[in-house]
């Protein structure tokens, strides 16, 4: 059985966050680029429970991980 795959707007949604695509936009362009030296997941910008569930899913290489990574490039950027 495959895990399932989550998109962008549905690991903000799990974040709390507004998911439509300019929503999405608007928080990358507020928070990038974030410091090579901070992990995503220490960011500032986060809640503790939003920051917990980051963390988690990296560790754990959850089914999120991928989707989180992805928001990682992104803030990178």
């Amino acid at each position: 059985m495959e895990s399932p795959v989550h998109e962008l707007p549905a690991l903000f949604k799990q974040l709390g966050l507004d998911a439509d695509p300019a929503s999405i936009d608007r928080f990358i362009a507020t928070h990038a680029p974030l410091a090579e030296d901070c992990k995503l997941a220490d960011a500032p910008f986060w809640s503790p429970a939003q920051a917990a569930f980051l963390r988690e899913e990296i560790l754990e290489d959850a089914d999120w991980a991928e989707v989180v990574d992805q928001l990682n490039v992104m803030l990178r950027g």
